[in-house]
């Protein structure tokens, strides 16, 4: 493909993707195997090139004063001094410049607000802040690069000084994480991880550091009974799994029959045999539990280093429902805490309004619990962001943005 008809087809990509709800390398890998004659070449530059429209969208869109897609890429182009007309020309590539886009070229932008440099939407700003504070716009900048690519040893299957080995004589930059006793992060580009026999063989899993952290902040101890309300494929159980040395009992909850599946899957591989999976929809879980993980559905604002295109989709409206489905869930959970025990709250989100106080709210219908300190069940040095709960962010921790809370049961 030329130049000019990688740029339409990055176009053409953008413009679909504002009306699906599909994450992007998803709809991307479905895009490609449809148009075979895009060449591995072209598609990692069209991919890098819809990748990166994502992350700076907001700058993009103020240069042109103009947030379409077409604007967005000769925007892109003019940060890479490229010529613009030259690749706009018509034919297999992007129609050529109209009088309206060359007066755009040739004006000069007003200076970005915060909002436009922080690449969040507008209307979040007030919450962001509550979040941050003065750090606001460094916080929000640390969220648009590539994250790096974090795995968590499996210990029932490998020892951390073997994985790390294997990798960096498969050509990796691989160090130990920061602070996850089981973590390993690699720097740069990690290769297709899940198609070698280390993963295959159950060594290791492809998790955030944060994530590991609030698993370990679950203090899950072998033998006991746990329940993972939101499991998804189930990330996080196979860390408790692996936590409690594969002895005691794991509930793993979902109302999507694939993820179970999907961890079905994963814990085989895993060697986790002590998990056991349940569709929400068809039956529910029997209290009580010596621990209830609730890992809420929420807005994924800790993610967009990873999916940047989520940014712009979430609204006020689909925050205030998934705040109304964390306080549903939280009192779900309460419910199935044996006496003692314990609740863990998480999300991969920044925002207050799904973490703070969602616990706060809780703790005023729910009696029978009060706020635990995170800190205290921590052994080694504190990643930063912990106190008595966790908050994780690029800026802060080197890791996705996430929230972890405990809250005991007398």
């Amino acid at each position: 493909m030329t130049p000019a008809a990688r740029l339409q087809m990055a176009i053409e990509i953008l413009e679909a993707l504002e009306t699906t709800g599909q994450p992007t390398d998803r709809f991307l890998k479905a895009w490609f195997r449809t148009r075979r004659f895009a060449g591995s070449g072209d598609r990692r530059a069209i991919a890098e090139r819809v990748f990166s429209v994502q992350r700076h969208r907001a700058r993009l869109a103020h240069r042109m004063d103009d947030e379409r897609p077409r604007a967005l890429v000769i925007a892109a182009l003019l940060e890479e001094r490229a010529d613009v007309a030259a690749l706009f020309t018509g034919g297999y590539g992007p129609a050529p410049l109209t009088d309206a886009e060359r007066a755009a070229i040739t004006a000069a932008p007003a200076p970005a607000p915060d909002w436009v440099r922080g690449e969040y939407p507008l209307w979040l700003e007030e919450e962001l802040k509550r979040a941050f504070g003065d750090r606001l716009v460094e916080e929000m900048q640390a969220l648009v690069g590539r994250a790096p690519t974090d795995l968590r040893v499996n210990r029932l299957k490998a020892s951390g000084e073997d994985v790390l080995a294997a990798l960096r004589g498969q050509g990796l930059a691989a160090n130990p994480t920061p602070y996850a006793p089981n973590g390993i992060r690699i720097a740069g580009e990690a290769g297709h991880l899940s198609e070698t026999p280390l993963f295959k063989s159950g060594a290791f899993e492809i998790q955030d550091e944060a994530a590991q952290i609030a698993v370990a902040l679950c203090d899950a101890r072998a033998g006991m009974r746990v329940l993972d309300l939101a499991a998804g494929a189930g990330g996080k159980s196979l860390g408790l799994a692996a936590a409690m040395e594969n002895r005691g009992e794991i509930i793993a909850c979902d109302v999507r029959a694939e993820a179970l599946a999907e961890l079905e899957r994963r814990a085989a591989r895993a060697g986790a045999t002590i998990i056991k999976t349940l569709h929400l929809d068809q039956t529910q879980p029997s209290g009580p539990f010596d621990l209830v993980l609730l890992d809420s559905p929420c807005s994924g604002t800790g993610t967009w280093r990873r999916q940047p295109e989520l940014r712009w989709r979430l609204t006020p409206a689909r925050l205030a429902e998934l705040t109304a489905l964390q306080d549903r869930l939280l009192d779900q959970a309460a419910g199935l805490v044996g006496p003692g025990g314990r609740l863990v709250y998480a999300t991969c989100s920044i925002l207050p309004v799904e973490n703070q106080d969602r616990v706060s709210a809780f703790l005023a219908r729910q009696s029978g619990f009060s706020a635990m300190d995170l800190s205290q069940t921590w052994r080694e040095e504190h990643p930063p962001g912990l106190a008595q709960d966790f908050r994780a962010s690029p800026a802060r921790t080197g890791t996705d943005g996430f929230y972890a809370a405990g809250l005991g049961r007398e």
